[in-house]
């Protein structure tokens, strides 16, 4: 089988302000590219829902469920997350170490439950440093957020 490559961004201008998402799937030969946004949202918001939005089309694909997933992404915030922070954050009842809610739980619950159905290797790559499908997830993002400007 096959392995199936992802690259993720999310941003948005101010924090909060307009956001995008945008994903470029790699699996078989071919690139898809997905992407989307809203009005007002946070940084930390559009770099989860790129994830959720990613392994979501690896679950809804047939086919694809059962392939093994590396995910590219430049988020140490939700690479960090969802492989270290997320075993803790669930062990406490979704509180953080200092015992406040964990932010965007309701996004984490859903990368939770998507990741635990997959082979997923989670691999940090730095933003803005010429990697190819990086840029390209970047180039969605910042379209998105232009159509909220």
């Amino acid at each position: 089988m096959s392995e199936i490559t992802i690259y993720t961004d999310g941003g948005c201008h101010g924090n909060p302000g307009p956001g995008g998402w945008g994903i470029v799937v790699i699996a078989d030969g071919e690139e898809r590219c997905l992407s989307g946004g809203e009005k007002l949202t946070t940084n930390n918001r559009m770099e989860l829902t790129a994830a959720i939005s990613a392994l979501s089309v690896i679950v809804n694909t047939p086919g694809f469920a059962s392939r093994p997933v590396t995910v590219n992404i430049d988020s140490q915030y939700v690479k960090n997350g969802i492989t270290v922070w997320i075993k803790g954050w669930k062990a406490k009842g979704w509180k953080t170490a200092d015992k406040k809610p964990v932010k965007n739980q309701d996004l984490w619950i859903k990368l939770d439950e998507l990741n635990q159905k997959l082979n997923v290797t989670w691999n940090w790559v730095k933003g803005h440093a010429g990697i190819e499908f990086n840029e390209l997830c970047d180039q969605l993002c910042q379209s998105e957020i232009a159509k909220f400007e």
